[in-house]
């Protein structure tokens, strides 16, 4: 297990998991997300090849439409 920071809180996760399953056990694999790691952003095009490591630090931010 590691420890990583999500918007601020410690949460556990399983070695060697990518960003992509991350947002998935989070409920957010289907919903349109903007992620930064360690305070880089990302493209939706890095989710899957990125691998979580000890310590990181993500913000985590949904996309909703308004109207």
């Amino acid at each position: 297990m590691i420890t990583l920071t999500i918007n601020g809180e410690q949460q556990k996760a399983e070695k060697r998991l990518s960003l992509r399953s991350l947002l998935i056990n989070l409920g957010l694999g289907e919903k349109p997300v903007v992620v930064e790691l360690n305070r880089h952003a990302l493209s939706p095009s890095e989710f899957e090849e990125k691998i979580l490591n000890e310590g990181d630090e993500l913000e985590i931010i949904t996309i909703a439409a308004g109207g």
